[in-house]
């Protein structure tokens, strides 16, 4: 009894969550996405596709000279961003743990995400973005009623 209540007041703490695009387009906007440091909204719906196919609990790991790893949504990683206490040099330059970037509250994940964008490579940090959303996304949200 005490290991299914444990287990509940995890799944209660910590929800994952997959976005439908429109949703998330709505969302985002209301963080104040929208036109941040010169991206659309179009730019950063493309990439939260091409990163996470809009799901907030995607981890994965990159392979290299340091292994780490991305989170959550905005796939945000932990050598630069965040902390997770597995990533041999983090600089946390957000500040938060990248555990918090799992959930269904994206707010911390935005205001990671605006902390990104601002780096001088803005959103070429995102692999993402940089080889599928540098096109034309004029019509990328004209299904959503914004």
């Amino acid at each position: 009894m005490k290991t299914l209540f444990l287990l509940s007041a995890l799944l209660t703490v910590v929800s994952p969550r997959t976005y439908r695009k429109c949703e998330l387009a709505r969302e985002l906007r209301d963080y104040g996405l929208s036109g941040y440091q010169g991206y659309s909204l179009e730019d950063w719906v493309c990439m939260v596709e091409n990163e996470s196919s809009y799901r907030t609990f995607i981890v994965n790991t990159n392979k290299g000279r340091i292994v780490s790893r991305d989170y959550g949504l905005f796939q945000i990683n932990s050598k630069w961003w965040c902390e997770d206490g597995q990533t041999s040099i983090s600089h946390n330059t957000c500040g938060i743990q990248c555990s918090d970037l799992l959930d269904d509250d994206i707010r911390d994940d935005v205001v990671c995400a605006k902390q990104v964008v601002r780096d001088p490579q803005g959103m070429s940090a995102w692999r993402g973005w940089d080889s599928r959303c540098q096109r034309d996304l004029r019509d990328f949200l004209s299904d959503c009623d914004l």
